[in-house]
């Protein structure tokens, strides 16, 4: 039976938040739930997506890493080939894409930064670096949240994509 849009858009909600409640990496966490919603297997691009926790590597101080998942799977799918790397053309596409997920993304939250995120949520920011943070940080919830914006972001990707692949099979 194949699913319609928006039930493959809720199966990489519902992926993405427990990938995150299970084993952290929100960067990966979205992305794996995108790709496995939408059946793709990379596992390099999964890898490389690593870093990109916590406004990069555990930092806060970069933007979201679901988003940054989310951002990699749009990518993934519309982005530039190597071989026409010359052509700056190529990067649009991908990059209306993104800017729809960002607008998105900022319309729920009001920011994109995991640290001023993490402020609106839980009142301050939490250093996963510091074991007594990572305590506080898991006391205060920090898991629940961020595993449903996981999920979140993860089921607005999708939609953007299945969106997106609908119509370039339209023209």
């Amino acid at each position: 039976m194949t699913m319609n849009k928006q039930e493959v858009a809720d199966k990489a909600f519902s992926l993405a938040k427990s990938y995150e409640k299970k084993s952290g990496g929100c960067s990966q966490c979205s992305l794996a739930g995108i790709f496995d919603a939408l059946g793709v297997e990379d596992t390099a691009i999964f890898k490389a997506a690593t870093g990109l926790a916590d406004g990069v590597g555990l930092t806060g101080d970069g933007h979201c890493g679901a988003l940054s998942g989310g951002v990699l799977a749009i990518g993934y799918f519309f982005g530039r080939d190597k071989e026409n790397f010359d052509d700056i053309t190529k990067l649009v596409p991908a990059n209306i894409l993104a800017k729809k997920l960002h607008t998105r993304f900022m319309e729920k939250y009001g920011t994109c930064r995991c640290y001023d995120l993490q402020t609106s949520f839980f009142g301050r920011f939490f250093n996963l670096y510091d074991p007594e943070d990572m305590k506080a940080g898991m006391e205060a919830g920090m898991l629940e949240r961020c595993s449903t914006l996981a999920g979140e972001v993860a089921q607005m990707a999708v939609e953007i994509i299945l969106d997106a692949q609908e119509k370039a099979a339209r023209t």
